[in-house]
């Protein structure tokens, strides 16, 4: 899946001589019904030709577009075309294909979202810098009826602008004063309003001063902190949703004999489904027909394949390795225990709700004390003067000049410069205080098969083989397609290791392979099948003829980068648990291997996030990494959590953040990141805070004029997004 934001080089030779044709991509969206690939290698126009030309050629397809920026091929096909034909006909043509599922595809409303705060912006921007260029002529002594003409071009510009540029503060203020609460947007929009009020009514009675430009200012500012916001966030969840749209839902439906590919969607009580091998169960049921061996490690982290033959109950999300089966459903949608294990992420992730960012602490604090202020200004003056006019201009230069910029500002520029370093380090942030929650992580829990291993076995014990038995053993494996037959495939090809002439090789779906070296039967698979004693750890065993099986021990290989980030974590004190459902031995094993002295063997789902309950109720901030689905409350429940983008959909969703690669290392540096993060937030509020203390007595003094709040907006704006700017450079 990672291969689909790490796209390889392109087969089209033109995409070198046309790098500025990515720009000249359209923007179709997939529409539901259709079918939908994603093409991770596509590069300029020539790609988008000649993969638009290869499929509308094949026979049954009505239209087919390619869309370069989102890398995929939207196809109108008959109904007969599935999006495997479509697969082939793409991979003929020297690219990658992959199909997606249309209806986890959401990107045009996040699209129309972005492009919508993106032409406020560019309203208010504009507006603004030609307010500015009349202000600027004021200032500079324009006086009586040029200054009031001014003042009235100002008016005529800044009046629809704001009304167009405004409506993202102005819907959200209305909804929280409905509500019943203030929230940031209500003292903007109280802001905005006074502003273009007072020099609205200044303006007809000639006054000397207009707000006009400080109004716009205020909404470009903090429009551009929105859409900074949205593109952070916009750019995550594009890159979940393609992870989860190739999680494809469907079925394989047998019904009289004949076989059907039907959505899950419509599978019922009492159907019978094939798995092929390869294949995920989409059902908890009992096998009816065919022998196989299931890899249950992505719901138990059980590393050990488990025998399955007919009455043998299974579950959904399991894996079948070896033989087609023919499994009657028992439980489908959401009766099936992978949709079980909601509940228990639903009730871990109540606790995660009340965290409160330190945006909303500032916004509760922030509203209430602006308006408080103004009051206390307007008040005051009115009492002093018995002046109206005067007052409550003083009240809405309070208003505007307590500017909200700086704090508007602060949280989507940081989040935004961590969020892209990250990125580029192969880390994406799914939510938005997930950076926050990083950066008060001080205890961290790793799952094991998956996480901080791969997953697929290698083979130990080659070098104890003798050159005979290693050249069967690599020619036995060739014939199977089971992990551990692929492992010794990989080994042996690695020691450069020749196979022996087997014939006749067959493969025992759920025992292992089989075939004839020079008269003799010789059988690689399970220790049951050929007559050998079991080892205790994973294993498959050799027999040549009447000979003594030999065993080939395996290991589950760490991931890049797995011992040095465990050793990062324990070296800064932070404290650091191994929780497994594998067995006892094998954990352990590997915690000892990592120097990890907290770790907890054969745990249950519930076990995990009862844990994870146990540390925080005792006031630890949890790190949860993980995968599989027997860590999804767990991740749900830690404080925050992270897991590989090769884990199921639902132990991403229940993620904070996920990891686009295989190396682990990205885990330490993501909470220094985080950590430097906070401190730019941090000081960001004080920038903004001094600034108030500053700004704020001139303006209930009186002094705050236009050019005056016009050069302290700017000023505090534009130092807090250097501030923000200091963590792409990587200053800690």
């Amino acid at each position: 899946m990672t291969a689909v934001l790490r796209p390889p080089a392109s087969a089209c030779p033109a995409c070198a001589a046309a790098p500025a044709a990515l720009e000249l991509a359209g923007a179709s969206e997939p529409r539901t019904g259709e079918i939908v690939l994603s093409l991770p290698t596509i590069h300029c126009a020539a790609c988008i030709a000649r993969i638009e030309a290869g499929l509308a050629a094949h026979d049954g397809v009505k239209t087919a577009r390619v869309n370069l920026t989102l890398k995929r091929a939207t196809i109108d096909a008959a109904p007969d075309i599935t999006a495997a034909d479509m697969i082939a006909a793409v991979t003929a043509l020297g690219y990658e294909a992959h199909e997606l599922d249309p209806s986890a595809l959401s990107a045009t409303a996040a699209d129309r979202a972005g492009r919508e705060l993106l032409m406020r912006l560019a309203v208010a921007g504009f507006a603004s810098m030609n307010v500015m260029l009349l202000s600027v002529a004021v200032w500079s002594g324009a006086t009586d009826a040029t200054r009031d003409l001014f003042h009235w071009i100002s008016a005529a510009i800044a009046l629809p602008a704001i009304v167009f540029a405004g409506q993202p503060f102005f819907r959200n203020a209305w909804r929280a004063l409905r509500a019943g609460q203030l929230n940031m947007d209500v003292p903007i929009t109280l802001a905005i309003l006074l502003a273009v009020g007072t020099s609205l009514w200044e303006t007809a009675l000639r006054g000397e001063h207009a707000y006009f430009d400080a109004a716009l200012t205020l909404t470009f500012f903090l429009l551009a902190g929105r859409y900074l916001d949205h593109r952070t966030r916009a750019i995550a969840r594009s890159a979940a949703e393609e992870l989860t749209a190739l999680e494809v839902p469907r079925a394989w439906l047998s019904e009289g004999g004949t076989e059907r590919e039907v959505p899950i969607a419509q599978l019922r009580v009492g159907d019978r489904v094939v798995v092929r091998p390869g294949g995920r169960l989409p059902v908890d049921g009992e096998i009816t027909d065919g022998v196989s061996e299931l890899d249950r490690a992505l719901l138990t982290g059980e590393t050990l394949p488990v025998f399955a033959g007919p009455g043998q109950t299974v579950s959904a999300g399991e894996m079948n390795l070896t033989g087609p089966l023919t499994i009657r459903a028992t439980a489908v949608g959401r009766d099936t225990s992978l949709h079980r294990m909601a509940d228990l992420v639903a009730v871990a992730e109540a606790g995660r709700a009340n965290y409160t960012s330190l945006a909303d602490r500032a916004a509760k604090l922030y509203a209430p004390g602006v308006h408080i202020l103004s009051a206390l200004a307007f008040l005051g003056w009115y009492l002093a003067t018995y002046d109206m006019r005067t007052a409550i201009n003083i009240a809405a230069a309070v208003l505007i000049i307590t500017c909200p910029c700086a704090l508007g500002l602060a949280v989507p520029a940081v989040t935004t410069a961590a969020s892209g370093r990250l990125f580029r380090r192969g880390m994406l942030i799914k939510h938005a205080t997930a950076l926050e929650r990083l950066a008060e992580v001080d205890t961290v829990v790793f799952d094991k098969t998956g996480t901080l291993t791969t997953g697929t076995p290698a083979l130990t014990g080659l070098d104890a083989l003798g050159d005979r038995e290693a050249g069967i053993a690599m020619a036995l494996a060739l014939g199977s397609s089971h992990p551990l037959s692929r492992a010794i495939v990989e080994a042996g090809q690695a020691a450069e290791i020749t196979p022996a002439s087997v014939s006749e090789i067959t493969e025992v779906p759920g025992y292992g392979a089989k075939g004839v070296w020079k008269g003799q039967t010789v059988r690689l698979g399970r220790a049951s099948w050929v007559g050998a004693a079991p080892l205790a750890v994973t294993a498959s065993y050799l027999q040549v003829g009447e000979d003594a099986p030999v065993a080939l021990p395996f290991e589950d290989r760490l991931r890049d980068g797995a011992a040095e980030t465990v050793a990062q974590f324990i070296a800064r004190g932070f404290k650091v648990y191994l929780f497994s459902g594998d067995s006892a031995p094998s954990v352990e094993a590997m915690a000892e291997k990592l120097g990890i002295t907290r770790w907890m063997a054969e745990t249950l789902p519930a076990d995990k996030a009862a844990r994870v309950e146990e540390l925080r109720a005792s006031g630890a901030h949890v790190l949860m990494v993980g995968d599989g689905l027997n860590d999804t409350a767990a991740l749900a429940a830690a404080h925050v959590s992270i897991s590989p983008a090769s884990a199921l959909d639902a132990a991403r969703v229940a993620s904070d953040m996920v990891l686009l690669g295989s190396d682990l290392s990205v885990l330490a540096e993501a909470c220094t990141i985080a950590k430097s993060a906070t401190k730019r937030i941090r000081e960001n509020f004080r920038i903004a805070t001094l600034y108030n203390i500053i700004a704020v007595p001139l303006a209930v003094a009186g002094l705050a004029t236009p050019l005056i709040a016009a050069l302290a907006m700017s000023t505090s704006s534009i130092t807090v997004s250097l501030n923000a700017l200091r963590l792409r450079g990587g200053q800690r």
